[in-house]
């Protein structure tokens, strides 16, 4: 079969000198079929990376269309919770105690930050003119006294006169009324002695309830004048500090849950880490119009007598939480006409935006007590065109920082909250 090839070969050189032989079918048929593979090749290699590229292309393009944002689900606050409220100290009762007498001062027995027992003495007024107007008044007493006798004495020999008719009924009348007459000059005389007895009484002070002075406004020999006018000085000051009490104004949204009983703890700066325990005893059951805050009165045990009145306290007072609020960080809040609104993402992923109201305000966090659930997702840094129904790619972040999570620091909340 060689012999044959070979003589195949010198025949087509011989016919045609020059010119390669003609390969054979079956090695012109690998040659196709190499050559389609190499087409193929070509065209994978070459097309392929421009269709993946467009596809790519196409889907950046979608997801560019399609604003991703970050979202987070509020969380939902404590079933109690607790408010932080500015108040002043105050005695439970304070009271300026002025002279009812006039005088001398003669002497003072007790000074500032006595502190001082019901009935105790506290100093003693000099009343010379007091002292004649009383000598006075008894002789004046003394003298009605005399003419109402001698008046009665009279009258009562008219009476057995007129039996025998020596005098007439006129006599006998005249002599009964002039002896009623004197009769009530005497009481007259009675009670104004009565009246200069007790303004003399009056020269000794003496303290109206326990409690600890906290002023003392007179010396020995100043001129005292009666009386409580804008021109007459107190005496003393006496406060009763065993129990004090601290007016609050509670805002609007939180006087529904204000009631007697609930527990509020003073916090005071030359006291930290303390907390003294106090107790809502009454509230003012209205409304101030010019404030909205509801007038409470919270009273704290001093036995101690650790707290002054006077001071500033931060009361706690411990509410409870009847309607679900829920937490927000303030990057989620949207500021419009419309009122104060946040965007949530619903179940086709389209934005929503929702208006509420607020509590609480933590500075970085705020308080929700209306318009929000549980399972809402809000979206947090919301752009300034955000509108109904947009679609968007909604992103809850692995690894929330706790402001994004809502959890408040309630420990400096700003007193008063939002209104």
């Amino acid at each position: 079969m060689t012999d044959q090839s070979q003589n195949k070969s010198s025949q087509h050189e011989a016919e045609y000198p020059g010119r390669p032989a003609a390969p054979s079918s079956k090695h012109g048929f690998l040659l196709l079929i190499i050559a389609i593979i190499v087409v193929i090749v070509v065209v994978i290699t070459g097309v392929v990376p421009r269709l993946r590229a467009k596809a790519a292309l196409k889907t950046e393009t979608d997801k560019s269309a399609v604003p991703t944002v970050d979202v987070i689900q509020p969380k939902q606050g404590a079933p109690h919770q607790e408010i932080v409220l500015p108040g002043n100290i105050q005695a439970f009762t304070d009271a300026p105690i002025y002279a009812r007498t006039n005088g001398y001062l003669k002497n003072w027995y007790v000074d500032i930050g006595a502190r001082v027992k019901a009935g105790q003495l506290l100093a003693v007024i000099d009343t010379p003119e007091v002292d004649q107007q009383l000598m006075q008044a008894r002789a004046d007493l003394n003298t009605a006294e005399a003419n109402s006798n001698l008046s009665q004495i009279t009258w009562k020999r008219y009476e057995d006169l007129k039996n025998t008719d020596s005098v007439s009924k006129q006599d006998v009348d005249n002599a009964n009324g002039d002896y009623e007459a004197k009769k009530a000059t005497e009481a007259a005389s009675a009670a104004n002695v009565k009246r200069l007895e007790d303004t003399k009484a009056f020269q000794n002070i003496y303290a109206p309830f326990d409690g600890v002075i906290t002023a003392r406004e007179t010396d020995i020999g100043q001129l005292i004048d009666q009386g409580s006018s804008n021109t007459q000085k107190e005496l003393f000051h006496i406060a009763a500090i065993k129990t004090l009490r601290v007016y609050v104004n509670v805002p609007q949204q939180y006087s529904i849950a204000a009631k007697p009983g609930l527990t509020a703890d003073l916090t005071l700066g030359e006291y930290p880490g303390r907390r003294f325990q106090g107790t809502l005893v009454r509230t003012a059951n209205a409304i101030d119009v010019a404030s909205r805050t509801l007038l409470v009165e919270v009273d704290v045990n001093n036995s101690t007598g650790e707290l002054l009145p006077g001071a500033y306290t931060e009361v706690h007072l411990k509410l409870p939480n009847d309607v679900p609020s829920y937490i927000l960080p303030v990057s989620a809040l949207i500021f419009r006409a419309q009122g104060l609104q946040v965007a949530t993402v619903d179940s086709n992923n389209k934005t929503k935006l929702v208006a509420i109201t607020l509590g609480r305000d933590f500075g970085s966090q705020v308080e929700v007590l209306s318009g929000l659930n549980a399972d809402d997702k809000v979206i947090i840094n919301p752009s300034d065109s955000v509108v109904d129904g947009e679609q968007v790619n909604p992103l809850l972040p692995k690894d929330a920082s706790p402001s994004q999570q809502g959890q408040p620091n309630q420990s400096q909340p700003k007193p008063g909250g939002a209104q």
